[in-house]
């Protein structure tokens, strides 16, 4: 009883990731001629991404060229956040403006990478989340 007990929750995790792989799978096979998105989404397969912005005029600049790169489907600029971090040993408190990108998981490196070299911070914050759920439709578009 005692491995069915252990064995069962790993056999199962086993069973969504083999599925996972093969809907993957069959969802590239299907693609419009972008091969790093597919027409059914999966699960995972969308970020949302985060960077944070001295001012509105880099975040609209910054937004605008991601999405003329085609690194991301869209990209929300939410003004006047307050950020409070520790930076070099002392303790911060900054106005920001928050980006909120919408792009294909597998676009998230090379987005890190535009964002890297064309932001402004020393060392600017790029923090991707999968997408696991939400409106087909939309997921679709972002794809």
């Amino acid at each position: 009883a005692l491995l069915t007990v252990t064995t069962v929750p790993q056999l199962q995790a086993l069973g969504r990731r083999l599925l996972t792989m093969a809907s993957a799978t069959s969802a590239t096979s299907s693609s419009s001629g972008n091969p790093s998105c597919s027409d059914t989404y999966v699960p995972g397969s969308i970020s949302a991404a985060f960077v944070t912005c001295p001012n509105e005029t880099v975040a609209k600049e910054l937004a605008r060229a991601m999405v003329e790169k085609h690194l991301a489907a869209c990209v929300n600029i939410l003004p006047h956040i307050t950020s409070i971090y520790e930076w070099k040993g002392k303790l911060e408190e900054d106005s920001e403006v928050l980006l909120m990108i919408k792009t294909c998981s597998s676009k998230v490196p090379a987005l890190a990478e535009f964002i890297r070299s064309t932001h402004p911070y020393e060392v600017a914050e790029v923090v991707a989340v999968p997408v696991t759920q939400g409106n087909p439709p939309y997921l679709r578009w972002v794809q």
